[in-house]
């Protein structure tokens, strides 16, 4: 038998039916797909294209309460840029973690995560759900390969209906639309086989017009798959019919998998949660409702102070009146024919809005700044005759407890991320890498790293046993690399009250230290081998000797109180 001829296990046939499926969880999709192109529009400001459309001539004024609730909640979160903390689950991994520490870092930096973590903060506030993608790119560092982290947009990805976790799913689609030219540059063998796009995707409302008729959708098909008693993902690329790509057609990942750690290479992040999905709904949702009275009673208040400030008149079509000079202030003169009567021209009189209408949308601009959680206090204004910087600070900070919510549904979001960061450093950094790392006292210092710590470890033989292989598994802590002038300011202060408390005072270490243990705050850690490490120098240091060897009349002898001041120290710090 000629294995040559043999037909691959992922042919035209099995992407046949997964179109099918696409087709299936596009549908299951539409409605969520339609709030996120709504949600859009409302934080470009294009409300009245959502709302009903107003009669031609009427005024639609926008204000822009809800975009300031949303840049502000944007600003909250980047302020708390989260930075990680690898922590190892056992002794003999302390050395791999810090390595961890300083290497997870530096990748994202080189994949320019800070501006990822900005449109992913973006997607979450208004569209509800911010997606992160973290793949193995081949193509890096010429070809030696390296982890990318990019923002995905949710309206190019597909998942089964219904389910709350990805993972669940039992497909996943991520569909992009490229240039045929491109395409048939980088895989010849379609030449002939590709046309428009035969998949409709959704589109935003750009205010450019976007031409996709020479584009086909490619597909990135990933799949979970049972091997030998475990669940293993594998990866498809196609257009069309076309298999570019597949997992299973490879030997080497046949069995094996994709990715080792076999989890679709995707992180949701959700702002509030609903039930049977895994995306959630995002400030617009909750406040597109207030936003649309605000604009709406401001459209009626505004076509009200353009009628009165209008002048119009009655004409009576008897009275003869030349109406082109009358409404030409230019003319001194108005021809009539006849008699003027006192009823040939009257002024329409206007009527006169209570203030009633501005209360009520002043109350509908506090709904909506209550409903986000985006008080007055909290962008830095003051009530009730506040006038104190450090109560409009402690305010500010009582005040900020949805932002923390926020902050720490994106951290939980970078926890998976950088664990898959980690996952993919042991499966592919076989060969050593150059990273440039800086220690805590700022000095720059060059390591090579590969996933040599990272890979399976034989933990031997006991009594005749074989206890099998370890694999290194690592916990996560995510802190804020970026934090808020407040919290700054409050860490500041909490360094000068342990100075003029005599926490750095070798003398004192014994008490600080059993002080220290009793709090919690950020760098507890640092602070805490800082004040150890002054007290083992001050120990360590040589004494001078005393000029006189005679015991004063008054006051112990000096040896005595230099045993008095190391006796003082030793403690916990020995």
């Amino acid at each position: 038998m000629d294995l040559s001829k043999q037909e691959p296990v992922v042919g035209a046939e099995r992407v046949r039916l997964a179109r099918r499926t696409l087709q299936r969880y596009k549908a299951g999709k539409a409605n969520l797909e339609k709030k996120v192109i709504d949600a859009e529009q409302w934080y470009k400001l294009r409300s009245w294209e959502c709302m009903r459309r107003a009669q031609p001539g009427q005024v639609e004024p926008v204000s822009g309460w809800l975009f300031n609730a949303i840049a502000n909640k944007h600003a909250t979160v980047m302020d708390n840029f989260p930075s990680p903390n690898i922590l190892p689950r056992e002794e003999g991994d302390r050395a791999e973690a810090a390595m961890l520490s300083a290497v997870v870092p530096v990748i994202l930096e080189q994949n320019d995560f800070e501006a990822v973590y900005d449109a992913q903060v973006d997607d979450k506030l208004k569209c509800g759900t911010g997606v992160y993608g973290v793949f193995w790119d081949p193509g890096r560092l010429g070809g030696l390969g390296d982890v990318c982290v990019e923002q995905e947009d949710i309206l190019s990805l597909f998942w089964e209906p219904g389910v709350t976790d990805i993972q669940h799913s039992r497909n996943f689609f991520h569909v992009t639309l490229r240039d045929n030219d491109l395409l048939l540059e980088e895989y010849p063998q379609l030449e002939g086989k590709l046309s428009s796009s035969t998949l409709d995707l959704s589109q935003y409302l750009y205010d450019d017009t976007v031409d996709t008729t020479d584009k086909s959708a490619v597909v990135d098909w990933y799949y979970k798959k049972r091997v030998g008693g475990r669940t293993v993902l594998h990866y498809c690329k196609f257009v069309n019919d076309e298999v570019l790509f597949a997992s299973e057609n490879e030997p080497a990942y046949a069995q094996r998998g994709w990715y080792d750690h076999g989890l679709y290479p995707y992180v949701f992040d959700p702002l509030f949660r609903m039930k049977g999905t895994p995306c959630g709904f995002g400030f617009v949702d909750v406040a597109k409702s207030a936003q649309e009275f605000i604009d709406r009673g401001n459209q009626a208040i505004l076509e009200n102070l353009l009628a009165n400030a209008r002048p119009r008149h009655f004409i009576r079509s008897d009275g003869s009146v030349n109406e082109e000079e009358y409404a030409d202030l230019s003319k001194n003169f108005i021809h009539v024919d006849g008699n003027l009567g006192q009823d040939s021209i009257l002024p329409v009189q206007g009527k006169t809005l209570s203030s009633v209408y501005v209360k009520v949308i002043n109350d509908k601009i506090d709904e909506l700044k209550e409903t986000t959680g985006n008080r007055d206090i909290s962008a830095g204004g003051t009530t009730g005759g506040v006038t104190a910087a450090s109560a409009i600070a402690a305010m500010q900070e009582a005040g900020s407890k949805l932002d923390r919510d926020v902050s720490r549904g994106s951290y939980r979001a970078f926890r998976k991320v950088c664990l898959m960061v980690i996952e993919l450093i042991r499966q592919f950094y076989d060969l050593p890498r150059c990273f440039r790392i800086l220690g805590r006292d700022g000095a720059e210092r060059f390591v090579l790293y590969s996933n040599r710590g990272l890979r399976p470890q034989d933990q031997g033989v006991t009594l005749g046993v074989e206890l099998g292989c370890r694999l290194p598994l690592f916990d996560i802590e995510i802190t804020a690399e970026k934090q808020s002038p407040y919290s700054k300011m409050n860490q500041n202060e909490l360094a000068l009250q342990f100075y003029k408390a005599g926490f750095f005072d070798p003398l004192a270490a014994n008490q600080a230290l059993t002080c220290l243990d009793m709090m919690d705050f950020d760098r507890k850690e640092f602070v805490t081998a800082r004040v150890a490490e002054n007290a083992r120098q001050f120990l360590q240091r040589p004494r001078p000797e005393p000029a006189s060897q005679e015991t004063p009349s008054l006051g112990e002898p000096p040896a005595t109180r230099q045993a008095r001041e190391r006796t003082a120290v030793m403690g916990e710090v020995t």
